[in-house]
């Protein structure tokens, strides 16, 4: 199977490592540093779990994916701010039954493509607002992955797999209760010989609005803090005040026809349990790189408005981090969706 990784930052380096120990003819798209390191010392991961143990394996990279031609299956894994970028780049690598898969954090520009209900087809602005990335990316070629894994690079090419394997797949048109799909399963199996706990997922949606709901809080606040979830969970103002926001999403959910059964404190007992961990924001600031802002809480508001659901904590996180991100240079200056 061909496959292509867009993006070769933590989680899609750790997906390319294992990929290729599966069979799979690997090929990257990448740019910089990153490119010359898996050109010239092949792709990494260390597994922090088994004492630092190395897996190398030797890909096709390059800046120019007319370079790699059609592939079986595209691994978008870039953080959201790139998403457009890798629209503009990806025709060359899409064949008529080329799948793309996304394993990216927060809400999607598919999200509502299939979805079903009032809001089915609808586009969201702050994630794709002029509809660039949908018309790249026909409909047919997407597949969504939710990823519950700790990774962190040490050096361009080089991930470090700290804890976590599951993968959940599927159709972004997939109703409710269906079984997967012919192709989301022949993924989850390969995803599962490749030693993944992959699962293929009834509503991708519900999987993707699940882990935003515990992340979309911690992610920026981490962020503007500086703070490890220890100390966030630890402070019982910043603990609420979170809360407070995972209640003003869930009543979103809830609108939407995503409901989440659990309350704010019984995710944030999962939370604890990582310990002195730093977000992926929290990293993406030390290390300079816009913050996916938009994917994680601007969404969460302009869903607020579309379902007529009053966000005024989820606003003061999204004004609080924006502010934060603009001063360090690490999100754009004043735009469209600023009100």
């Amino acid at each position: 199977m061909k496959v292509c990784i867009y993006g070769a930052g933590a989680i899609g380096a750790w997906l390319g490592v294992h990929l290729a120990q599966a069979g799979c003819e690997l090929s990257v798209v990448a740019r910089g540093k990153t490119l010359t390191a898996l050109q010239t010392q092949g792709m990494q991961c260390i597994e922090a779990a088994s004492a630092d143990s190395r897996s190398i394996v030797q890909v096709k990279a390059s800046d120019k994916p007319a370079d790699l031609g059609p592939q079986d299956l595209v691994i978008i894994a870039v953080k959201a701010p790139a998403m457009l970028e890798v629209a503009q780049g990806i025709a060359p690598l899409l064949g008529p039954n080329t799948m793309v898969l996304t394993a990216m954090n927060g809400v999607p520009w598919w999200f509502f493509q299939g979805f079903g209900g009032a809001l089915q087809g609808v586009r969201l602005n702050t994630i794709d607002p002029d509809g660039a990335i949908a018309n790249a990316i026909p409909a047919q070629h997407v597949l969504g992955c939710v990823v519950h894994a700790s990774c962190s690079l040490d050096a361009p090419g080089v991930v470090r797999h700290h804890f976590g394997q599951g993968l959940i797949l599927g159709e972004p048109a997939l109703t409710n209760g269906a079984a997967a799909s012919p192709r989301v399963q022949a993924l989850v199996e390969l995803l599962q010989s490749a030693g993944y706990a992959a699962s293929a997922s009834a509503q991708i949606q519900k999987d993707v609005w699940f882990k935003l709901w515990g992340n979309m809080t911690v992610n920026p606040i981490s962020a503007f803090t500086g703070a490890t979830i220890d100390l966030i969970m630890e402070d019982d103002l910043v603990r609420n005040f979170a809360s407070s926001i995972m209640l003003e999403a869930r009543e979103i959910g809830q609108k939407i026809g995503i409901p989440i059964e659990q309350s704010p404190e019984d995710r944030h007992t999962l939370t604890r349990k990582l310990g002195a961990f730093k977000t992926s924001m929290l990293q993406d600031v030390q290390a300079g790189k816009a913050v996916e802002l938009d994917a994680l809480v601007s969404v969460v508001r302009e869903l607020g408005q579309l379902t007529h659901v009053a966000t005024p904590y989820t606003d003061a996180l999204l004004g609080l981090s924006r502010l934060h991100a603009r001063v360090h240079g690490l999100y754009p200056a004043k735009s469209a969706h600023d009100h």
